[in-house]
């Protein structure tokens, strides 16, 4: 019978991971969407580096900050007494950098395609910005932030390389299903290594049948509402 622990964990780095990446990943669109400054556009380069970076390189730099001897990490072992290498931890926090660039850039598109003229005048009736965000912002740019949202799920639940550099493979903490299925076939366990790649691959192609199914009910909805 085979373990379930590499689905387990999977699902709940991937869950851990995609909450923080939609919190962050819409407030930093938001915020860089409505203001203009020198050095956006770096910023935003910085966000979506990742998506082009071979997932070692962003491992090797996780590796950096939160190594040991990291910038981060040794301040996290002296002061807190927290290691981040070859844990699960570090296991979100590569997953959290390797798919906020999705979040980002689907919560960029949302907010960069909403009419600021409904927010405008909901600001000359007095609502503070939280209220404009929170009744008109949010609502609107849902479709485009719940799309983020599943891509970048998808996205942690498949992350391999970065974790592999920053978290490692030990059984039962850091043994996601990629990681399952590398160190399978690495073995020679390929109905183990098998196994784990319908389960993926099943949990992927629901993902994004979901998703599809979703927008095209939303767009349904939408052209009925202006007919």
């Amino acid at each position: 019978m085979t373990d379930n622990t590499p689905l387990m964990l999977s699902l709940k780095i991937a869950g851990i991971s995609t909450v923080i990446v939609f919190i962050t990943g819409v407030f930093f669109a938001h915020v860089l969407s409505r203001k203009q400054f020198f050095g956006k556009s770096i910023v935003e380069s910085l966000f979506l580096l990742p998506l082009v970076l071979p997932p070692t390189v962003v491992g090797f730099g996780l590796l950096i900050l939160f190594g040991k001897k990291g910038w981060i990490g040794s301040w996290l072992i002296e002061w807190f007494d927290v290691q981040i290498v070859f844990t699960w931890i570090g296991a979100v926090i590569a997953s959290v950098v390797v798919s906020f660039p999705l979040m980002y850039q689907s919560a960029s598109a949302a907010f960069d395609s909403l009419d600021s003229r409904m927010e405008n005048a909901a600001r000359t009736m007095g609502a503070s910005e939280w209220k404009v965000f929170r009744t008109i912002t949010f609502p609107l740019a849902w479709p485009g932030l719940l799309a983020g949202l599943v891509l970048s799920f998808a996205r942690g639940l498949g992350e391999f390389g970065a974790t592999l550099m920053l978290a490692g493979y030990i059984p039962g903490k850091t043994d996601t299903i990629p990681m399952a299925i590398y160190f399978a076939v690495e073995s020679g366990q390929m109905e183990k290594a098998t196994f784990w790649v319908v389960i993926i691959v099943a949990l992927g192609f629901s993902t994004i049948m979901w998703l599809n199914w979703w927008s095209r009910r939303n767009m349904q909805r939408y052209k009925n509402g202006h007919t």
